[in-house]
């Protein structure tokens, strides 16, 4: 970088804002919506989520469209409000704050877009994208000099330059757009960045410049990542540990690498099993699911995956499966009745 960044002080812990082991903790948080066209049905989009962030981890998010991913962003990002359930940011319950310390809440929390074109306002140059965050989070930058200065080294720090201050978005490739996005997402310091699908927009050579570029940044700044993705192999690329969702409910969770090469659910194994390989092909053991995905607005009993499972027992129609924990590798959970055992070990094998 041509200058030293200076960025934000981290915010100090005081009575509102104690530390924890874990950065985020979600606990049986449920979120649903009226459908008025629908027979005044509800759409439970989250259903019981739990899950953790450690500091300085990345916790890769995956499943189909439609299952949750982004109400579950919005949600942390308090751009929700949950039905029920607790959600609490180093040992404190935002939903509870109120005046400066609501506002500085929100500085250790920001987000990344999936669209890095519809997320920038094309009114606005690079620079006052950038600086944007400090008109509302007011004391960070004490004079023009001082904010002109960090905005350079922040388009430094995503690989832009300072060149690219005065430039506005349609002048940006699609890639340089998202690393805007991304340093502007920096420039309140923040504790934990949601990343909701930020490069499905991108081509295969883009997006492995930008997940490089967050690899690199968690590396220097420490940040916590909630990655989005629907794409198996970028969330494999940059997670430390995976969570599928599956119709508003996390299925199973755990260590990246335990989770992709030995699914303990069902629904996971079939996903696993349709990545593509190294040499172009489909896994031997592909698994191919029947049925159509249930509407959310009148899931299954029970199960939710029952309907398309060939495991599926009359217990899984009468009761919701408990979180089951893999007995060979730790904090690998699967939410199952009859979790797959894959080859070795005695494990049991999956159907071709």
């Amino acid at each position: 970088m041509s200058e030293k960044l200076t960025m934000p002080e981290k915010l100090p812990t005081s009575e509102n804002l104690t530390t924890s082991e874990n950065l985020l903790e979600v606990r049986d948080v449920r979120k649903s919506f009226r459908v008025p066209h629908a027979g005044n049905n509800t759409l439970c989009a989250l259903d019981g989520i739990t899950l953790d962030l450690a500091r300085g981890e990345t916790l890769g998010l995956v499943g189909e469209s439609g299952c949750g991913k982004s109400t579950l962003a919005r949600t942390l990002m308090m751009l929700e409000r949950p039905d029920s359930g607790t959600v609490r940011f180093d040992g404190v319950d935002p939903f509870s704050l109120r005046g400066t310390d609501l506002l500085k809440f929100r500085r250790r929390v920001q987000m990344v877009f999936q669209d890095p074109y519809a997320s920038l306002n094309s009114r606005m140059s690079a620079a006052e994208i950038v600086a944007e965050p400090w008109r509302s989070h007011k004391g960070l930058v004490s004079n023009r000099k001082d904010r002109d200065m960090r905005v350079r080294a922040l388009l430094d720090l995503v690989g832009l330059g300072a060149k690219a201050a005065a430039k506005y978005p349609q002048e940006f490739s699609g890639g340089q757009r998202q690393r805007i996005g991304i340093a502007r997402a920096l420039a309140l310091n923040p504790d934990v960045i949601i990343c909701d699908e930020p490069v499905s927009a991108l081509d295969l050579s883009v997006q492995a410049q930008v997940l490089n570029l967050l690899n690199d940044l968690q590396q220097q700044l420490g940040i916590s990542y909630l990655f989005i993705s629907h794409d198996l192999s970028v969330v494999r690329h940059v997670a430390d540990r995976v969570a599928v969702m599956y119709l508003g409910r996390i299925i199973e969770t755990g260590p990246i690498e335990s989770v992709f090469d030995r699914s303990d659910h069902p629904y996971t194994a079939a996903l696993m099993s349709a990545a593509p390989t190294l040499d172009g092909g489909g896994r031997k053991d592909r698994i191919l699911l029947t049925g159509e995905v249930p509407s959310p607005i009148n899931p299954p009993s029970g199960c939710r995956f029952r309907t398309r499972c060939w495991k599926a027992t009359e217990e899984c129609a009468t009761s919701t499966p408990a979180a089951s924990a893999d007995p060979e590798v730790a904090g690998h959970t699967a939410l199952c009745h009859h979790p797959i055992l894959l080859e070795g070990s005695g494990r049991e094998s999956v159907p071709a």
